[in-house]
C-alpha cells in the first residue's frame, strides 16, 4: 500500500510544480527548455523553491497539508479503550494511563514502541523517512483521491 501511496503522492507533486531549466531560469512547461534544450530540468514550486526531483515536494505537501499522527496520543487513546479510565488502589483512584506511565515508564515505552511496529505492520500509519513521522493511511489515501480519480 505504502508504494501504491508514493505513487500518488509524486503524481499529485508533478501536478503541483512546472519544470524548470536553471540555467536560463525560465519556465519550461513542455518538458524542454525552448532556449538551451536542456531536458534536465528542476521543479518548480510557486512561493515555496526549485529543486531536482519531487522527494522535497512530496515533503513539503504532508508537512503543509497533513497532520503528523502523534503517536503518544493515539497510543494513550488505544489503551484507553481497553482498561476502565479509573483504577482503584486501596481508597485512591488514579487516572490509568498516568499510572501505567508513571510506576513503569520502560514497559510503557516497549508497549508504545510496540503499538507502533503493530500500526505500521498493519498499514495503519505510514512514513516516508524511515518512522520519524507517521501520517494516518487514510489521510493520505484522501490527499491523491483527485490523483486516482483523475486515471
Amino acid at each position: 500500500m505504502k508504494t501504491e501511496i508514493k505513487v500518488q503522492l509524486e503524481k499529485l507533486a508533478y501536478e503541483r510544480s512546472i519544470p524548470f531549466c536553471y540555467n536560463d531560469y525560465i519556465e519550461c512547461p513542455s518538458g524542454c527548455c525552448p532556449k538551451c534544450g536542456s531536458d534536465d530540468l528542476m521543479r518548480l514550486m510557486r512561493g515555496v523553491g526549485c529543486e531536482y526531483g519531487v522527494d522535497w515536494i512530496i515533503t513539503h505537501i504532508l508537512e503543509t497539508e497533513l497532520e503528523a499522527v502523534n503517536l503518544q496520543e493515539a497510543f494513550e487513546e488505544s489503551v484507553r479503550e481497553c482498561y476502565p479510565e479509573m483504577t482503584k488502589v486501596g481508597w485512591m483512584e488514579f487516572d490509568t494511563v498516568s499510572l501505567m506511565k508513571d510506576q513503569d515508564p520502560v514497559r510503557w515505552r516497549c508497549a508504545l514502541a510496540g503499538y507502533e511496529s503493530q500500526e505500521a505492520d498493519e498499514g495503519n500509519i505510514v512514513s516516508f523517512d524511515n518512522g520519524v513521522t507517521y501520517y494516518w493511511r487514510h489521510d493520505l489515501e484522501n490527499l491523491v483521491a483527485p490523483c486516482l480519480t483523475r486515471i
